[in-house]
């Protein structure tokens, strides 16, 4: 019986497909069924080849042989995952095997991902393509039941490939000038660079600003305040320029000259897309856009409640329509509102959220028809899946409807506009006090107004710093990185030493700042990045030739590393301290690694921790946690509180040790008064050895 190769991304969806399919017999490496052999990959298996792999000279990073630009960049398997590609390679070579199911993610990086294993072991089948929005039992078997031809993404993995190399080109070589040229790690990349440059920008602007004194003008009517109305708000620079002006209004008659009511109808916001999902989860809960995504894509793969998360549309297409009423039934035992909806129809009163126009390879996220079980969810999953559920039954809800009243008060020519806003109708606003005012006055039209002024004195205020949530709306405004890469950019900013995080703000690091200035302007601009984005997309498209857009990228990577070579701007690296090597005596450089800070010779392999590790060995004094000293005679635990040291144990004697649980289990059994002498058994025996 003939049957179908199915490459999944993660042995998790793999899993789950072969659940859905029937696919029931498991091995180290696939699943088989019937129909289906469905293996899987661990995200990439294979990458661009380095320089080193085309030419073996291109090992060494030498300035003269920059740039770096080949005729081809082929494909290298990925060193730990070898065994999984060379299984997927036996698979697809099977007799039985008819054709392949690319099932990897739904997008340019997913296609990478199957197309570069199929490139790899020369895949000279059918190839099919299953694209789905969900994970849910309903949305995999539609989806095998209406495979696409492959060759109908071939424009999507042609951009993905465009993407590769042109981070290739730009990335590897400007990182590999700068690092020879100042002689350190110096990272710069084709969107990381510009997105740099905006939290360095907005850091500028506030180094720069200078608070300034300004005065404001208020009228009291009733208890409502009203401040005056100026062409430049911040134009009254000084106290006395303010009470002369008060002055002026006393003298002059105070009177309403026109009251009007209006009211204004405001429709629920749309679903989200993955960029402003991480905003609101930053701004809110204070999350990284990386910890986000990747909660997102847990209620997307294995809790199955949440539509594909790498999406950037906001809208739904009109096929989804038809599916709306199911995912509200889902909901019911999560969120009251659902019943109240269904019980209305589940007709949607935000019409503008259809729009095949606007919706890209994926919907917007939205619940699926899998009802959740909240049990099951983190605190943080919980949270955002309640964001993305209110915004889904926002699409149900009726306007929000408000009346304000706008009342102008003249004194002479100068205005004063009070405004009093009243709830019509809350529909799928979350009821509040900021629309309803604690005081109102009896406004009539020609009704004289009491002199009741006072002066205000304010400071201008600075510029707020960037929070990954308002560097994620820069990065979107401008077209820099994807929905699905943006999160990734801003960690690997902070890997490479080149941003830090401040509590929830981001700031620029010394080294960062430099590289800035290290590099042609072009790079650290957003506009031409943001150019060579739409450039991507425009082939993902098939509306733009790839080849063309490689060779500008070419260009400008020649353009990029000569600027590099011939600058004679000079570099400092912060990281080198005062303190120096005890094997070499040259200064030791300080390092953020994963496992904390640590020093490192800039001359030998000589490396310590900064500051001990904290262990789990407790003081057998105080009881607090030991750290480990790294001293000439070996590793030693010490207290930092009383100053006590104890001996580290090495492996075979940390088993002979007996624990504090076995000393008091043997103390127990040792004192127990009533335990007889010999156990039943041996006294059995005893009798029997005396006959």
């Amino acid at each position: 019986m003939q049957k179908k190769l199915v490459i999944t991304e993660k042995p998790s969806v793999a899993k789950e497909l072969a659940k859905v399919l029937g696919t029931t017999q498991k091995t180290k490496t696939y699943f088989e069924g019937d129909q289906y052999v469905i293996t899987w990959a661990f995200g990439h298996l294979l990458s661009l080849q380095l320089p080193e792999d085309i030419k073996k000279e291109w090992q060494q990073w030498r300035l003269e042989d920059l740039p770096i630009i080949p005729k081809h960049i082929g494909l290298k398997p990925l060193p730990k995952t070898g065994g999984q590609l060379k299984a997927i390679s036996h698979l697809a070579n099977r007799k039985d095997i008819s054709g392949a199911v690319i099932a990897t993610d739904s997008g340019r990086e997913g296609e990478a991902v199957a197309r570069y294993i199929l490139e790899w072991i020369k895949f000279d089948k059918p190839v099919e393509r299953l694209w789905i929005s969900s994970q849910t039992t309903k949305a995999i078997k539609a989806g095998f039941a209406n495979l696409k031809p492959a060759k109908q993404f071939d424009n999507l993995y042609a951009s993905a490939l465009a993407r590769g190399k042109a981070d290739w080109l730009i990335g590897l070589n400007v990182t590999r000038a700068l690092t020879t040229k100042y002689e350190d790690n110096l990272s710069a990349g084709r969107v990381q660079t510009p997105t740099l440059a905006f939290v360095n920008e907005t850091a500028q602007q506030i180094n720069r600003f200078k608070p300034q004194t300004y005065y404001t003008i208020h009228l009291t009517v009733d208890q409502q305040q009203a401040a005056l109305q100026l062409a430049n708000p911040q134009s009254i620079k000084t106290r006395q320029a303010a009470d002369d002006l008060v002055a002026q209004l006393q003298q002059a008659k105070g009177q309403v000259v026109s009251i009007k009511t209006t009211q204004k109808s405001q429709s629920a916001p749309l679903p989200y897309d993955l960029t402003e999902l991480q905003q609101v989860a930053n701004a809110k809960y204070g999350l990284s856009a990386k910890k986000t995504l990747s909660l997102i894509q847990s209620l997307y793969e294995i809790h199955k409640v949440v539509s594909y998360p790498r999406t950037d549309s906001k809208y739904l297409s009109t096929d989804i329509e038809g599916t709306l009423k199911e995912r509200l039934s889902a909901l019911v035992k999560f969120d009251p509102h659902a019943k109240q909806y269904l019980g209305q129809g589940s007709q949607v009163k935000q019409k503008a959220v259809f729009n095949d126009g606007k919706v890209t390879d994926h919907y917007a996220l939205i619940p699926t028809e899998e009802p959740v079980r909240a049990e099951k969810l983190s605190t943080d999953e919980l949270r955002m899946y309640r964001l993305i559920v209110e915004r889904f039954l926002g699409l149900f809800a009726d306007p929000y409807v408000t009346a304000v009243t706008k009342a102008t008060v003249k004194f002479g020519d100068q205005t004063f506009t009070f405004k009093q806003t009243k709830v019509v109708q809350q529909g799928w606003h979350a009821a509040d006090k900021e629309g309803q005012p604690t005081a109102t006055a009896d406004w009539r039209e020609g009704m004289v107004v009491r002199a009741n002024f006072a002066v205000k004195e304010q400071l201008t205020t600075p510029p707020k710093p960037l929070t990954e949530g308002t560097l994620l709306g820069k990065m979107e405004h401008y077209g820099l990185g994807t929905p699905a890469t943006r999160a990734e950019i801003i960690e690997k900013l902070v890997r490479s030493e080149l941003l830090e995080r401040q509590g929830h703000a981001l700031a620029v690091t010394p080294k960062g700042q430099q590289l800035l200035k290290l590099v042609n302007q072009t790079l650290v601009s957003p506009e031409l990045t943001g150019k060579w984005e739409q450039s991507l997309e425009a082939i993902a498209k098939g509306e733009e030739n790839p080849k063309a857009f490689i060779t500008e990228i070419e260009g400008a990577t020649k353009t990029l590393v000569g600027e590099i070579k011939k600058s004679e701007t000079e570099y400092r690296d912060f990281a080198v301290t005062n303190k120096k090597c005890p094997e070499c005596d040259h200064p030791l450089k300080e390092r953020n690694t994963r496992d904390g800070k640590i020093y490192i010779c800039t001359n030998c392999h000589y490396r310590r921790r900064k500051d001990p590790k904290v262990s789990n060995h407790r003081c057998p004094q105080c009881h607090k946690k030991m750290v480990i000293i790294e001293g000439q005679g070996g590793a030693y635990f010490r207290c930092l509180n009383d100053g006590t040291t104890e001996k580290m144990l090495d492996k075979k004697d940390r088993k002979k040790k007996i624990s504090k649980h076995e000393e008091r289990r043997l103390i127990q059994k040792v004192n127990q008064e009533d335990e007889p002498a010999e156990s039943p058994l041996a006294a059995a025996l005893r009798k029997a050895m005396e006959k």
